[in-house]
C-alpha cells in the first residue's frame, strides 16, 4: 500500500532536526564563500557540504519534503513581500537600475558573448523601465502572498523558479563581469536619421584607420587586432563592428536603496548572487514538492501567516521601517477575506491575486505622484549633508613582500617594514627562495562617502542679475575677484588688462596708453562657481530641484513664484539646481517669467535627491527640513508658518 504523504513525514523529530541541519549547513556554505572567511573558507565550506549532503539525504529518507517545503514557503515568501515592497516604495529609483541592465554593453553583452549574436540590444526596454520595475515589484509580492496561504502552488511554483533563475542571471552576471574584456558588438546607423548618419561618418572614419593600421603591421610581419570595422554599407544603412568593453552594474539594486540607507551598504556583486542562490534552493524544494502541496486549512493557514510574519517583521527591523509589517497582514488577510467574500467570479485564488494587485498599484500610484514612503537617500529629511559628505572611511592598506620557494612553489609574505622581515633574511636564502612581487594589502577597506557629487556651479560668464542679487555670489566675488585696468595702446590701437599692481605711469604714459575703462576680473584657474559650500552652511535656503526642466511638471509654477517672493521678503535665498544648458536656462525663465538663481548639476545625483520633478527643498545649516513633491507644493501661508518665522 502506497504511503500516505503528511507534513510530518516518517518522524517528526527528525525531520525538523534534518531541516535545522540543513539551514545551519546553508549558512555555513555561504560564509565559506564570502570574502571575509579566507582564514577559514575551507573548514566552513567543508562543514557546509557535509551538513547540506546529510541533512538532504535524511529528508529524503525520513519523507520530510513537505516540511521542508513548507519552511521554504515561509521563508520566500516572506521575503519576497519585503523585497518587492522596498522595490515598490521607490520603483523610479529601481526603473534607473533597469535602464542600466538595458544599456547595450551591460546585460546584453552576456547574449552576445554566449550566443554569438553580435547585433542583439536590449535598449528597447530602456523607455519601458519604469512599467518594468512596478510590475516586477507587484509581481514579487503577489507572488510571496499566494506561496504563503497556498494559493494556485504549481503555477506560482514555476513563475517563482523562473524569476529567480534569470535574477540569479543577472547577479552572477553582475559578479562576474570584467570591465577589461572586450566583446563584439554590431551598431547599425540608419542614415536617413540626422544623428546616426553623423556618427556612421565618425564610426568609418575609425574603421579606416584601423584598417590601415592591420596594413601597415602586417606588411612589418606583426600582427593587430582591428577594433573597428564595416560590416556592410548601403544608402539606407550602415552596420559597424565593435570590439567594446563591457559596462559593468556595481549594485544590482535588489533592495533599492534600502540596505545603503539603513545598514550602510548594499550587498556586494558576489552577496547578491549568494542571496539569489540561496533563494533558488528553497524555491526548488518547493518546486520539488508542488505536487503535495494542498491549498492551506484554517490551522494551516494560522501556522503560515504567524511565520511568515515573523520573516517579514526581522528584515523590516533590519531595513529600519515597519510599514512591511503592516502592509503584509492587509494582504495576506485581504487575500484570503477575498476567498471567502469573493462570490462566483472572485471567491478564489485569481481574485486573491487581484486583491492584493490593487492594494500594491494603490501604494505604487501615491509613491509616484509623491515621493517614496520612506527614503533611504542621504537627502532624506533629517540628513545633515555636512555629515553625509564625511561619513566615508579611508582606506589602510600594508606592502608584503612575497618569497615563493623554488623547491615546492610555497609562498611566504612578510610586512617590508616590520623586524620579522628583517630577522628572516629570507633574500640571502637564494637556493630556497626567490622573490615574486611586492603584494598590496588591505587592512581597512575604504567607503566612499554617502555624497560625494553635490556640486551645484555655474560659469562665471553664464552669471546674470538672478544670481548676481544672491549674497553667496557677492561674497564670491569680493573674495576673488581683481580690480583691472583695460588700456589702448595708440600705436596699434591693442588692448590690454592690467592689475593696478602692474599699472604705472612711467611705464604707461596716459599720452600713448589711454585708460578705457576699469573691470573685475579673475584669476585663470577660476572659471566656475562650486556653490557647495555656500549652500550646505546657509542658515536657510530654499532649493527648486529639476532633473530636467523640459520634462518636469510646472503645473504649480505660481505656488513656486509666491514662495520666492516670500523667501525674498525674509531675506532667505531661493534657488533652482537643474541639468540643462545656460541656453535653455535663459529660455525657461524668459517662457515663465521667472527670474530664479539657477546652477547646474549632474542629472545622476539630481535624481537621486528627489524622485519629483520639480520638488522644492529646504535647508538649514545643511540639514533637510523638509522636502515636497511638486504635488505637494505648499501654499505660501503653510510654508511661512513651517520654514519662515
Amino acid at each position: 500500500m502506497k504511503e500516505k504523504i503528511t507534513l510530518v513525514g516518517r518522524s517528526m523529530v527528525f525531520n525538523i532536526v534534518f531541516i535545522a541541519l540543513n539551514l545551519v549547513g546553508l549558512t555555513f556554505l555561504v560564509a565559506g564563500y564570502h570574502d571575509s572567511a579566507v582564514n577559514h573558507s575551507t573548514l566552513y565550506k567543508a562543514i557546509g557540504w557535509l551538513l547540506m549532503l546529510l541533512s538532504i539525504g535524511g529528508l529524503v529518507l525520513f519523507k520530510g519534503k513537505l516540511m521542508m517545503s513548507g519552511v521554504s514557503r515561509v521563508l520566500v515568501g516572506g521575503l519576497f513581500i519585503v523585497s518587492g515592497l522596498v522595490k515598490a516604495n521607490d520603483p523610479i529609483g529601481f526603473s534607473y537600475k533597469l535602464e542600466e541592465y538595458f544599456e547595450d554593453g551591460a546585460l546584453a553583452y552576456r547574449v552576445k558573448e554566449m550566443f554569438g549574436a553580435p547585433g542583439f540590444s536590449m535598449e528597447y526596454f530602456i523607455e519601458w523601465a519604469l512599467l518594468l520595475s512596478v510590475l516586477v515589484c507587484i509581481f514579487e509580492i503577489v507572488l510571496g502572498v499566494l506561496i504563503i496561504i497556498g494559493g494556485k502552488v504549481k503555477m506560482v511554483t514555476y513563475l517563482m523558479l523562473i524569476m529567480m533563475i534569470f535574477f540569479t542571471f543577472l547577479t552572477w552576471h553582475t559578479s562576474t563581469c570584467d570591465p577589461e574584456v572586450r566583446f563584439l558588438d554590431h551598431d547599425t546607423y540608419v542614415m536617413s536619421d540626422p544623428g546616426d548618419a553623423s556618427l556612421a561618418k565618425i564610426k568609418l572614419e575609425e574603421a579606416k584607420t584601423e584598417l590601415n593600421t592591420a596594413k601597415a603591421a602586417k606588411k612589418n610581419g606583426k600582427t593587430y587586432s582591428k577594433l573597428v570595422w564595416v560590416v556592410s554599407k548601403s544608402k539606407e544603412e550602415v552596420v559597424i563592428a565593435e570590439m567594446k568593453t563591457p559596462q559593468c552594474v556595481a549594485d544590482c539594486g535588489c533592495f533599492g536603496d534600502a540596505m545603503k540607507g539603513s545598514v550602510g551598504r548594499s550587498l556586494s556583486p558576489k552577496e547578491s548572487l549568494w542571496k539569489d542562490l540561496v533563494l533558488l534552493y528553497l524555491v526548488i524544494w518547493i518546486f520539488v514538492a508542488q505536487w503535495i502541496i494542498k491549498p492551506n486549512t484554517r490551522k494551516q493557514n494560522l501556522v503560515m501567516i504567524s511565520s511568515s510574519m515573523v520573516v517579514v517583521v526581522f528584515f523590516s527591523w533590519v531595513f529600519g521601517w515597519y510599514f512591511p509589517i503592516f502592509f503584509a497582514l492587509a494582504a495576506i488577510l485581504g487575500s484570503l477575506w477575498m476567498l471567502r467574500a469573493g462570490g462566483k467570479y472572485f471567491g478564489n485564488y485569481y481574485g486573491s491575486a487581484l486583491g492584493v494587485t490593487l492594494l500594491c498599484i494603490f501604494m505604487v500610484t501615491y509613491v509616484l505622484m509623491y515621493n517614496p514612503i520612506k527614503d533611504y537617500r542621504p537627502y532624506a529629511i533629517g540628513s545633515d549633508l555636512n555629515e553625509k559628505m564625511n561619513d566615508g572611511v579611508v582606506g589602510e592598506y600594508t606592502n608584503m613582500a612575497v618569497y615563493e620557494n623554488t623547491k615546492n612553489g610555497k609562498e611566504r609574505s612578510y610586512d617590508g617594514s616590520s623586524g620579522a622581515y628583517m630577522e628572516s633574511k629570507i633574500w640571502e636564502d637564494t637556493l630556497n627562495w626567490k622573490f615574486k612581487e611586492m603584494r598590496q594589502i588591505v587592512i581597512v577597506e575604504p567607503v566612499n562617502p554617502s555624497i560625494m557629487d553635490f556640486h551645484p556651479t555655474i560659469d562665471i560668464a553664464d552669471l546674470s542679475s538672478a544670481e548676481m542679487k544672491l549674497s553667496m555670489i557677492q561674497k564670491f566675488i569680493d573674495t576673488n575677484s581683481m580690480q583691472m585696468i583695460r588700456i589702448r595702446d595708440n600705436y596699434d590701437n591693442a588692448t590690454y588688462d592690467l592689475t593696478f599692481e602692474e599699472y604705472n605711469l612711467d611705464e604707461y604714459p596716459p599720452a600713448d596708453y589711454p585708460v578705457l575703462d576699469t573691470l573685475s576680473s579673475y584669476p585663470e584657474d577660476i572659471s566656475d562657481i562650486d556653490a557647495m559650500d555656500a549652500i550646505i552652511n546657509s542658515k536657510r535656503i530654499v532649493m527648486i530641484i529639476s532633473k530636467s526642466l523640459d520634462a518636469g511638471d510646472w503645473s504649480n509654477l505660481d505656488k513656486l513664484k509666491k514662495l520666492q517672493a516670500a523667501c525674498k521678503k525674509k531675506g532667505v535665498p531661493f534657488i533652482m539646481i537643474c541639468n540643462a544648458s545656460r541656453l535653455d536656462i535663459s529660455r525657461f525663465r524668459k517662457k515663465n517669467k521667472f527670474n530664479i538663481a539657477t546652477f547646474s548639476m549632474d542629472e545622476i545625483e539630481l535624481k537621486i535627491i528627489s524622485r519629483s520633478n520639480p520638488s522644492v527643498i529646504v535647508l538649514e545649516k545643511g540639514v533637510v527640513k523638509a522636502k515636497y513633491a511638486f504635488r505637494s507644493t505648499p501654499s505660501v501661508d503653510s510654508f511661512k508658518s513651517n520654514h519662515l518665522k
